[in-house]
């Protein structure tokens, strides 16, 4: 069922059924390129979270029971259908969340991957076997923690929740996932394609509501072993403490504030080209995305005017039009967050060289802004933008550079430019990120891990890592003959 925007009515999925919910409490779901409502979300009451929690606590018997060979065919016919309705996918990311139509299409496609990637590794998840005395067998087992709890922010509505759902799933667990109140019909067809790919009922639910009532639900729940999380910093430290509490684990994805550092020896125009795409990529709505530019005093003028030019280049506008390059932000409170610290950093003495302002037009829209003589002391040098701002700073000294970056309590991902061998060691070594990207801005793979450390959270997603926070290991010691 559609609404008259083409967009789905949105349900939640429970034991194998979607549900509206106990009471039919809604919330309202805005296209932020137009601030039209296209539909409406249903929020779960306790009793829809415990019918949730029931789910998972069954599901986990059967999935866990399920030879690991049936369990990869399943996510693999989960990702083929993935695959198969990428395009309507990523309509209809679009229409909730703003990215460019291909941004989000190409979203839907590489979360296919990621989940044949996780389904295939989960058959590598090894134990061993260890020398001991005659008549012992000593052994370390790998297995599933069991059901999951896991929250989602709305940046990457595909991504993010697949991200949590494929490697549970590879590992063993069953979840609950609660999927962001303004990008939900996302998550839900992505949830869709696991429960047509013949998902066992309970092994997988989805559940929309007050994110407050929710978390702390299936938080204190003692159906829950695992806390999985992605999203802001001081969100992140409450869901950690409260899950402490309950000596439950967590894994914690949050927010940076990324550095860039082009060094004296780098091409000033390749590395502006390659910055700039990264930093209007999803309107700057990334964790990973670059924030604070610290370039050689050398080549910051030429650096400065190619991004410039880039900023100036870029097509703003609804993301299902063709040729638009950088969409609406994700909703009212970003674009009331880039005029406050834009303000900020002009009145403490930066200059706008381009944008600066919201678009004058329906819908949730920031020009591309680049700007510079940003002091040190402006809210934008240490606060995570989230949003197409870019503060580009001179430096003269790398190791000050180094210290720069270093300053802030975040440390998710950093990037550097340079020619140098020796100083792209010196990056890797000295730069306190747990992703760091150097000569390009490329984002997250599948492949290898991404997680940050400081407050930028602990846990990995990604490569072999990230089946390590849905596993346990066990010791196993038997005797023989006793």
């Amino acid at each position: 069922m559609t609404t008259d925007h083409g967009y789905p009515a949105v349900r939640m999925y429970i034991a194998g059924e979607w549900r509206q919910g106990g009471t039919g409490r809604t919330a309202p779901i805005a296209n932020p390129a137009t601030e039209k409502v296209i539909g409406d979300v249903p929020l779960a009451t306790a009793g829809d979270l415990d019918r949730a929690l029931d789910a998972a606590s069954e599901g986990f018997k059967v999935w866990r029971a399920t030879p690991v060979a049936e369990r990869t065919r399943l996510l693999h016919a989960a990702a083929d259908l993935i695959s198969e309705r990428a395009g309507a996918i990523g309509r209809i990311a679009t229409q909730e969340q703003g990215k460019p139509l291909g941004e989000s299409t190409g979203e839907a496609r590489r979360t296919a991957e990621t989940l044949r990637w996780h389904a295939d590794d989960a058959r590598r998840a090894y134990g061993r076997t260890i020398p001991s005395a005659p008549g012992t067998v000593l052994t370390v087992r790998r297995e599933p923690i069991g059901p999951v709890a896991a929250f989602v922010p709305w940046n990457f509505p595909v991504g993010g929740p697949n991200r949590k759902i494929s490697s549970a799933l590879s590992a063993g667990c069953s979840l609950v996932i609660k999927g962001s109140e303004e990008t939900p019909a996302s998550a839900m067809e992505l949830v869709r394609c696991y429960a047509d790919a013949g998902l066992p009922p309970g092994v997988l639910n989805l559940v929309f509501g007050e994110p407050a009532e929710v978390s702390e639900h299936l938080i204190n729940s003692p159906v829950t072993r695992l806390i999985a999380f992605t999203g802001s910093v001081p969100v992140g430290k409450l869901l950690a403490a409260r899950a402490g509490a309950v000596m439950k684990p967590s894994l914690m994805e949050l927010g940076g504030h990324a550095p860039v550092i082009v060094c004296a020896d780098a091409d000033p125009v390749k590395a502006a080209r390659k910055a700039a795409q990264a930093k209007w990529a999803n309107a700057g709505q990334v964790c990973t995305s670059p924030s604070r530019f610290l370039v050689h005093e050398e080549i910051v003028e030429e650096f400065t005017a190619e991004f410039v030019k880039a900023a100036e280049a870029l097509t703003v506008g609804d993301g299902l039009a063709d040729g638009t390059g950088m969409g609406p932000l994700a909703n009212e409170r970003r674009l009331a967050a880039m005029e406050r610290l834009t303000a900020d950093a002009v009145a403490r003495g930066a200059r706008v060289l381009t944008g600066g302002e919201r678009l004058d037009r329906p819908g949730y829209f920031f020009a591309p802004t680049v700007l510079t003589d940003v002091p040190g002391d402006a809210r934008l040098m240490s606060e995570e933008p989230f949003g197409p701002l870019a503060p580009i700073v001179a430096f003269s000294d790398l190791d000050e550079a180094l210290a720069t970056a270093n300053a802030l309590p975040y440390g998710l991902a950093a990037y550097g430019f340079t020619d140098s061998a020796a100083t792209a060691e010196k990056l890797s070594d000295e730069l306190e990120a747990g992703i760091l990207s150097l000569n390009h801005c490329g984002g997250s793979v599948h492949e290898a891990p991404t997680g940050g450390v400081k407050d930028s959270g602990y846990g990995r997603e990604g490569g072999p890592e990230a089946l390590d926070a849905y596993l346990i290991t066990k010791r196993v010691s038997h005797l023989l003959a006793p």
